[in-house]
């Protein structure tokens, strides 16, 4: 059997879920798998839960900051409101993913994806398919279970604040294969009594969000969103009436739950980062054992550039996702790699200090390729979670092949 017919084996059955193995027309989920040891394993999931902890910590902390605070992490004026709501206040997210990268250093963080992550299917779903097929130990066994866990915490933890709760809706782009596939999946992992509806079928009206299917118009309670807020702050419909701001403005007052909560978002900004980092420099706010953790899986990360005529560097916009605006540097300042995406350009950069990925070769319709490795490491409910590896170029892009993994019998 040669490549393409293995592929189609192995992916073909899987389609009613995870219908986007090819995405803008090329080959995204490979036919391979790549070892890992149970070593390797446990300190991805070690790493994850103690630098959860540390991101809920300094998130905490900056939902209490003032606006100025809050603008210089990227934070827009339309979410200033919102970003305050504290719900878990040990917890920045529901679903979220670290992304790690395996370095002559030891395993590093790169950021937090802490707001609308992807590569959930991938990893709770995809990756323990193409282990049974190639007789391996699935590094994500029996986690499924985690996302009703997670998301029974955060509903329960609203109906405790007074929030209604009876009317849940999860929304993603109806036509987008991945975020549409990603969140029904949730939807349907998620144990709650709700419905899937486009975000292009939502509404503000009577200072409520609703959501118009064929059927009925539903006044949504709970609102699972795979859905930038920083996008959200800047919609606005067809009139030019400032939608995103007025659901933003129903959280602020307590009017509508989020799910990912607002401190998700808090998390997300890339400054929080450079914040973590900067006390930890100056030996502050953690604990001596948060401080050896962050100077262990950390990188050094600052808003403004510290690096230049010193050592290499990445520069990345606040909000940027996917690899957008991301370029890495040699110490002189000449760039070495840049993305050519359009999007994120506009936004303040962090600096952060550049590290080799590690370089796999894999097999691939093309033949094969050696690429750069980056592991995704889900948060899920203040827990590690599922793993999901993916395989690109330096710059980890949106063109990057979903690489599954598993443990050696």
């Amino acid at each position: 059997m040669n490549y393409a017919e293995k592929r189609e084996t192995l992916y073909a059955p899987l389609r009613d879920v995870f219908n986007w193995d090819w995405l803008y027309g090329m080959e995204y989920a490979l036919a391979d798998i790549h070892p890992i040891t149970s070593e390797f394993r446990v300190e991805l999931a070690q790493a994850t839960e103690t630098l959860g902890k540390i991101y809920a910590k300094a998130a905490a902390f900056t939902q209490i900051g003032s606006d100025e605070l809050l603008q210089a992490l990227g934070i827009p004026d339309e979410a200033l409101g919102a970003i305050r709501v504290l719900v878990i206040p040990n917890l920045a997210t529901t679903i979220g993913r670290f992304d790690f990268a395996l370095t002559s250093e030891g395993l590093k963080m790169l950021e937090f994806n802490a707001d609308t992550p992807t590569s959930v299917v991938e990893a709770f779903y995809v990756n323990g398919h193409v282990c049974t097929h190639f007789g391996y130990q699935d590094p994500n066994r029996d986690m499924e279970n985690h996302l009703s866990d997670a998301f029974a915490q955060i509903l329960g933890r609203y109906q405790e604040l007074g929030y209604p709760t009876d009317s849940i809706v999860f929304s993603a782009l109806g036509w987008h294969d991945e975020d549409r596939g990603t969140t029904q999946y949730l939807l349907e992992h998620s144990g709650l009594k709700a419905r899937f509806v486009s975000l292009e079928n939502l509404r503000v009206f009577e200072d409520r969000l609703w959501a118009f299917t064929e059927e009925e118009k539903i006044p949504i309670d709970v609102w699972y969103r795979l859905h930038a807020l920083e996008k959200l702050a800047e919609e606005q419909d067809e009139d030019g009436y400032p939608t995103g701001a007025h659901v933003l403005d129903l959280v602020a007052r307590g009017k509508l739950a989020l799910i990912n909560p607002p401190s998700a978002f808090a998390a997300q900004t890339k400054a929080l980062q450079a914040l973590i980092w900067g006390l930890h420099e100056a030996a502050e706010f953690f604990s001596p054992e948060e401080h050896d953790m962050i100077e262990r899986y950390m990188l050094p990360t600052y808003m403004e550039n510290r690096f230049l005529g010193q050592e290499g560097y990445v520069s990345k916009p606040l909000l940027g996702r996917e690899g957008g605006a991301v370029s890495i540097y040699a110490s002189d300042g000449k760039i070495l790699e840049k993305d050519h995406d359009e999007f994120y350009w506009k936004q303040p950069m962090v600096y952060q200090k550049f590290v080799e990925l590690e370089e796999v070769e894999v097999s691939t319709l093309s033949g094969p390729y050696k690429g750069r490795l980056l592991w995704g490491s889900f948060l899920i409910g203040g827990k590690a979670s599922a793993i999901a590896a993916r395989i690109g170029e330096q710059i980890t892009g949106n063109l990057s092949c979903f690489l599954p993994c598993g443990i050696r019998p």
